[in-house]
């Protein structure tokens, strides 16, 4: 990213413009592009720059426009460093993304160090599964300081380790003091020494959980396309502990983060801050300024650790200040365009798990700020191929429990598996007949499957398996199906452009659910995984609800009420939620827990719906009487309506529907995205 001074992002620049140079040495630039982050664009354009090719499964594939993907946003909070305060400072920073600053078709992940998010870490564009993920974020206390008198710092530890002499006496003065002259000196000077190796090592131990489950989210950003940003929340942390292999640490972090095209934009959650000493430390007074001339430099040291993350892979560090939000909103403007530059390596002196620097430059700009990532390891030797093993064909048993077990792994995988790229429909209704339903609706792409013989016949064969789980992670209800196609010839299988669908409905008690699903087509290999959230709400409070917004395409002219029983008539899901721009859009929603009119007997209900692009509303209706004359049933009342697409163009859209019972002043609203092609 290359900036001005007043920090506006210099654009049209070309590879003439840059000298690369690796380790100190010039090298060819051999691909230049720049690049919007969050766009379908972004895939392609890495994966040219990569030597590597987007599957697609064939030669015209259906694609969504490009600016519509949305960015990925990471939220890691380091809650092994830090206090009640910097808890409340992460909670609002996290919160006011969500609410006022996350995209339409952002998606966005939070997780901590200590793992408390639990099964709510994870990808997703839920806001409500969000806030839910803020929610478990609780203080807890991993201090360093130790029991004795007076107290220590870690700070003071680390400063005693590396042979501070005025820190040194200090403590060892004030132990003499408190435990007596008898003591001696060599004795209290050991005391002192092995108060500082205790907390040292201590500090260690956190440091290690923290960067090695920051590790860990970077290096599983691999699977996720594009840019990703990632925002370190922390009150920061000791590198220099000898004790820690911190540094190293730090390194492996940079080095992933290039290859998984991450961003790191580090937020000291303390805010502004002076540097002072804390009082609460109730230690006798520092009358000759020992410990004062020594620990000036505490706070710079444990930001230390945050600046390199951020410095290191190309983003920006935020410290001491109190308005965290224009480092977040800067931080996802500054990202939004990058220079992708790639270079071929010297294969004859590339030496597996060596770090090389990274250098780049604007020739004659020596005002612009360039931010790059700072380097990178080499990728070790590829191994010898050898003859492979002869397998021994697997009994029916035996090919099963593969499948399954390759199925499951799907299903837990961090992010979804796109090799078979799925959609899934998930949602909610209520019936008479049945109580609230949970519908899950795969829809698997026809020309990604790969046809051949099978009992003499042109079959595909897909197994599919899924699972819903609870919002701890619990699986509450799970399916496992074989899913044959069959041609009556190899001719008519060729080219085939079918969706094939698979639904399935489970009975679960209100809360929040994740469904996920995994197939696998048992000729090529190819296995694909998805998921998706879905509340339950719970009609028993007899609060205004509604159904999930069923869609389907049907082709009418115009968008009307069509709320009559007579009119409703049936709707084919569309578990895509993909649809021509020709084509006009059905829209089907049921009102739960409404309020009848003792002096009317019916209820009184109105309707807004929005369809919303890039966070701006495209089409917003007036309010709508929704007719109820003639239900039979009062406590599920539907409302339907068609909405002709042809004057859209193509791309995501969210499309949003709230109702209003103006008997009970009542609200409630629900939404969904949808594609048009």
């Amino acid at each position: 990213m290359v900036f001005d001074k007043q920090g506006h992002f210099i654009k049209d620049l070309t590879r003439d413009n840059f000298v690369l140079k690796i380790d100190g040495q010039v090298r060819s630039i051999q691909f230049f592009e720049q690049i919007n982050s969050g766009t379908s664009n972004e895939e392609i354009q890495l994966a040219a720059a990569r030597g590597s090719e987007i599957n697609t499964g064939g030669p015209n594939p259906t694609k969504v426009v490009p600016l519509d993907r949305g960015r990925i946003v990471l939220f890691y909070v380091d809650d092994f460093h830090l206090d009640l305060g910097g808890f409340a400072a992460c909670k609002k920073i996290i919160s006011d993304f969500i609410d006022k600053d996350m995209g339409q078709n952002d998606q966005v992940a939070i997780a901590s160090a200590s793992g408390q998010v639990g099964f709510l870490q994870q990808l997703t564009s839920d806001r409500n599964v969000l806030h839910a993920a803020v929610k478990r974020l609780t203080p807890r206390s991993y201090s360093v300081l130790d029991s004795d008198r007076p107290v220590m710092t870690e700070y003071e530890a680390m400063l005693i380790d590396n042979n501070d002499n005025e820190v040194f006496n200090y403590f060892v003065d004030e132990t003499l003091r408190l435990m007596g002259r008898e003591t001696g000196r060599d004795m209290a000077a050991a005391i002192v020494r092995g108060r500082t190796q205790s907390m040292l090592s201590q500090g260690a131990v956190l440091n290690t959980n923290t960067l090695s489950g920051l590790e860990g989210l970077v290096r599983n950003a691999k699977d996720l396309p594009g840019r990703k940003v990632l925002f370190v929340l922390s009150n920061g942390f000791l590198v220099h502990n000898r004790r820690s292999d911190a540094t190293t640490r730090l390194q492996r972090i940079t080095a992933a983060a290039a290859k998984t095209g991450v961003v790191i934009y580090s937020i000291d959650s303390r805010g502004l801050s002076t540097g002072q000493s804390d009082i609460s430390l109730q230690r006798p007074p520092d009358l000759d300024g020992r410990l004062a001339r020594s620990s000036h430099g505490e706070l710079s040291a444990t930001q230390d650790g945050l600046n390199a993350l951020a410095r290191d892979t190309g983003g920006r560090a935020s410290f001491n200040t109190n308005d965290f939000r224009p480092g977040i909103a800067g931080a996802m403007k500054e990202t939004a365009v990058y220079y992708l530059l790639a270079w071929k390596p010297d294969t004859n002196t590339q030496k597996g798990g060596r770090f090389r620097n990274i250098q780049i430059s604007v020739i004659g700009r020596p005002e612009l700020t360039v931010r790059v990532r700072k380097g990178f390891f080499d990728v070790a030797p590829t191994s010898p191929v050898t003859t492979a093993e002869v397998k021994k064909p697997l009994t029916p048993e035996e090919e099963a429990k593969n499948i399954l077990t390759k199925l499951q792994n799907a299903i837990v995988a961090p992010y979804p598996q796109t090799a078979l790229p799925l959609t899934l429909g998930v949602n909610y209704y209520d019936s008479a007949e049945n109580g609230p339903v949970l519908s899950a609706s795969v829809q698997i792409p026809g020309e990604f499957l790969l046809f051949g013989l099978r009992n003499e016949k042109t079959q595909a064969v897909v197994d599919l398996s899924g699972v819903y789980y609870d919002d701890k992670g619990l699986a509450k209800a799970n399916f496992l199906e074989r899913i044959v196609t069959t041609f009556r010839s190899p001719e008519e299988a060729v080219g085939y452009h079918g969706d094939i669908t698979y639904s399935h409905l489970a009975k679960l008690p209100p809360g929040l659910y994740q469904v996920r699903v995994a197939a696998r087509d048992d000729k090529s290999g190819r296995t694909g995984s998805t998921n998706g959230w879905i509340t339950i709400p719970d009609l028993s409070d007899r609060k205004l609800s509604m159904s999930s917004l069923l869609l389907g395409e049907r082709t009418k002219a115009m968008m009307r009420n069509v709320s009559s029983p007579s009119d409703v008539g049936s709707v084919m899901l569309s578990p895509s939620h993909r649809f021509r721009s020709d084509s006009t859009l059905r829209l089907l929603v049921f009102a739960y827990n409404t309020t009848v009119s003792p002096t009317e007997h019916k209820a009184d209900l109105a309707v807004q719906v929005q369809v919303i692009r890039d966070d701006q509303p495209v089409l917003t209706t007036p309010l709508r009487q929704i007719s109820t004359e003639n239900l039979p049933d009062m406590a599920r009342i539907p409302y339907a309506a068609d909405i002709p697409l042809t004057d859209f163009r193509p791309g995501r859209y969210l499309l949003q529907v709230t109702i209003i019972d103006r008997t009970s002043k009542q609200s409630a609203t629900r939404d969904t995205h949808f594609d048009i092609y």
